[in-house]
Order: C-alpha cells, then structure tokens, then sequence
C-alpha cells in the first residue's frame, strides 16, 4: 500500500484502483478531539476532486447488520466517502468494471469512530459494510443524487466473490436478500472506468 499526505489529508491506497482509505488530522486533550472530516480545498489538493452535493446518515441498532452490496448504473453512479461516527464497520468495496484487472475482486476496511478513518468508494465499484457494534452510525457523502431506477445490487454471500465477513449470520433487508451475484447483475462499468 502506497500512503500520500498532502497538508490535513492522508491517502492510503488499497489494493483496488482508486479506492483510499483517508485521515485527517485529529487534535485531541483531556476534552475529546477536533478534526476537519471534510474540507474541500484539502481534498482536492490530496487527489479528491469529487462535487459531493448531498450527506447520508444511516443507523443500525444490532451489531450483525449488513447493507449491500449496492451501486448506481451510469449516467447517475455515484462515488461515495464513508466515515462511522458511532460504533465500528466492516466495509467492504468490490470492482465492478468489466476489464478491469482487479474485477471481481474486493477489499475490506475497518472504519470506526475510534479510528476515524474514511473510505472513499469511486464509481465502478459496489459497495456494503457489516456493522460490528450495536448502535452503529455511518455518514457518508454522494456526488449524485439517488435513483431508484438505476439503483443496482450484488448478493452479499456471492461465493464467486468469497467475502470474509465479519458474521455469518447477518440481519438483511428483503431487497439485499434478492440481489443477484455479480456474473447475473446489471452493470455497465468498463475499465478504465470514471474512477481517480
């Protein structure tokens, strides 16, 4: 893994093309800390030129809960930068884009509010986490706006894939339970793709 820091942004690159692992500066005392999550300038001097225009928040009540593997046809995919405020994440990000040399294949982070490190998740890639705490918060960042007709999905227990999960035995929503593997699902991903 390559890491780049560029004033209050450190880059850590994975193992899939454009999906980063970001710190910001943390200033902690006896109080607590104070960071700059997301400052604009700064992200785009560190390689991250994304016009984020909308904040999701999502809440999990059970540890065990997982969400995904989901991603947005073209025109309006969607690059995503994903931090947890509370609790602790599994996430897992998988290349989607037909030709790519890393396709089919997936990285897992671990992003907790401890940690606080983000992940930036670039079109071309699905993406789901497992929460591994009770009362987990995670926010994260879209450069479009949602559409529930290209909304798309991947089985989460796809054995082609072969994700380590955190859990076997997962809480799911009806809709993530119905998802097809990715040799099945829609997709109109090419490499080199839209990503950094």
């Amino acid at each position: 893994m390559h890491t780049a820091r560029s004033g209050n942004v450190n880059i850590i690159e994975t193992k899939l093309d454009g999906v980063w692992i970001v710190e910001t500066n943390v200033h902690g005392d006896v109080r607590g800390f104070f960071t700059e999550s997301y400052t604009k300038p700064k992200f785009i001097e560190s390689g991250i030129p994304y016009e984020f225009i909308q904040d999701n928040h999502s809440f999990s009540a059970e540890a065990g809960t997982l969400r995904g593997l989901h991603y947005q046809l073209s025109p309006k995919a969607q690059t995503k930068l994903v931090r947890v405020i509370a609790g602790a994440i599994y996430d897992v990000v998988v290349d989607i884009r037909s030709g790519s040399p890393t396709y089919g294949k997936w990285v897992g982070v671990i992003l907790s509010e401890s940690n606080r490190r983000q992940l930036l998740v670039p079109k071309g890639f699905a993406h789901g986490f497992c929460t591994l705490t009770p009362n987990t918060q995670v926010i994260y960042k879209v450069d479009n706006l949602h559409s529930k007709e290209l909304d798309r999905g991947i089985l989460w227990s796809d054995r082609e894939l072969d994700i380590d999960w955190p859990a076997t035995h997962v809480i799911l929503s009806e809709k993530d339970k119905r998802h097809p593997p990715l040799l099945l699902a829609e997709n109109n991903f090419t490499w080199p793709g839209p990503g950094l």
